[in-house]
């Protein structure tokens, strides 16, 4: 079983380390909120991954994804809010007031933008395919999935969001807040726009 798990681990790393809206997100929410204040929004990521490579280890991620009107919405529903996170990107306050009403993405809402990402779709689904354990009984082969992916994967997203902490500290120009904010907003938009190639 352990031979198995190393190719696992290094797909859930490259996976989960390279730029998806996740990672834009928490980049993101550290540099406005701060490394600390971004925890709930990580947590969220990757137990809402868990729950997504659970599904899609006993089969029903295939089975959503073989109903195009299924995969149609989630498409639009990702790249929706995507579309809305990059109008929001555009003016990003690097300063949080005391009494801002800016909020960081919550752990319930982190958990459920991982059914509409299509980046852990892919994931989740191209991971349960080739890399699921080959052991009995089923549901600790499923354990041991989710427990090595979401172990890689929650110190690598939690890199992105300490990136943007420690850019946060060092954006006290204006200027350079402008050309972050536009930055991140064309990423995010790049996401959405993949969704659907």
């Amino acid at each position: 079983m352990m031979g198995s798990l190393l190719p696992l681990a290094l797909f859930a790393f490259v996976t989960s380390i390279t730029p998806g809206p996740n990672n834009i997100m928490l980049t993101s929410s550290g540099i406005v909120f701060g490394f600390l204040r971004s925890i709930p929004h990580m947590l969220g990521v990757t137990v809402g991954l868990g729950a997504m490579l659970a599904l899609c280890a006993t089969g029903i991620g295939s089975l959503v994804l073989a109903v195009p009107a299924l995969h149609l919405a989630l498409r639009v529903l990702g790249s929706g809010y995507l579309l809305y996170l990059a109008w929001q990107l555009r003016r990003m306050n690097f300063r949080q007031d005391a009494g801002g009403s800016a909020q960081p993405m919550s752990f319930p809402g982190a958990v459920a933008f991982q059914f509409a990402n299509p980046k852990v779709w892919i994931m989740a689904i191209t991971g349960a395919a080739a890399f699921l354990p080959l052991v009995q009984p089923a549901w600790l082969a499923i354990a041991s999935f989710c427990l090595v992916f979401c172990a890689v994967n929650l110190p690598c997203i939690s890199v992105w969001a300490g990136t943007g902490a420690m850019l946060g500290r060092h954006l006290a120009q204006p200027r350079r807040q402008r050309l972050l904010a536009a930055m991140m907003s064309l990423l995010t938009v790049y996401s959405a726009l993949a969704i659907w190639r």
